[in-house]
């Protein structure tokens, strides 16, 4: 993709990124109407409208500005979904299934790109194909990214929501006294790097297990 110029890597990357943020949202409200809060769907959350979900700054700004600025790496995120801790009916249990959902539909997202990215080998358009393709690894990659980034137990992540449920009460109670502080935090380990030397990795493994079955790379 080092080939493209910042108007179609944008182009590229647009879609990927809008359903990566979205779909994860739309993910936990499905699970917590599942185990019996009905929250987001009373909201309208559970839409598969982008509009419904877009955060200015975490679906379009930085992710705009990132890709524009060919960074090297992206993330953001969209408008939390409302949870209603006491509808569910085991609350501590059944708040980090909601959390794994957003990650899981990541991954099911990152499969499916995979599938388009393949699909595009057997377009006889170069025209169609390569937009194409690039798009498939573009929405492989940012899945991959979110998943992994939502997986690392620092508040409000989703990550730290599964520690908080598997700890003790009175230990995931101050665990969670760490939430007001988890954005500030995120945001020095990017300043310094160390976000990256954390996601890549895993982000690595993972991108070239799917590139493997879907036979891309």
């Amino acid at each position: 993709m080092t080939a493209l110029n910042p108007l179609q890597t944008f182009s590229i990357w647009a879609l990927p990124v809008l359903f990566a943020v979205t779909l994860h949202e739309v993910a936990h409200g499905w699970m917590a109407k599942r185990l019996g809060d009905p929250t987001a769907q009373r909201l309208g959350r559970l839409s598969l409208n982008p509009i419904r979900h877009i955060d200015p700054l975490g679906t379009i700004l930085i992710p705009g500005l990132l890709i524009l600025m060919q960074a090297g790496f992206i993330f953001g995120w969209a408008k939390p979904v409302p949870i209603t801790w006491s509808n569910l009916r085991k609350p501590r249990r059944d708040m980090a299934l909601v959390a794994l959902a957003g990650p899981g539909a990541n991954l099911l997202m990152a499969l499916l790109w995979a599938l388009v990215g393949r699909l595009a080998t057997y377009l006889p358009s170069m025209w169609a194909a390569r937009p194409l393709f690039y798009m498939g690894i573009a929405g492989i990659t940012i899945n991959i990214v979110l998943m992994v980034l939502n997986l690392l137990p620092l508040p409000p992540l989703d990550g730290s929501r599964v520690v908080a449920g598997l700890l003790p009460a009175r230990l995931a109670a101050r665990y969670s006294r760490i939430e007001p502080y988890g954005l500030w935090i995120l945001l020095l380990l990017v300043g310094t790097g160390v976000l990256g030397s954390i996601l890549g990795p895993p982000v690595a493994i993972l991108r070239g297990l799917v590139f493997a079955l879907s036979r891309m790379g």
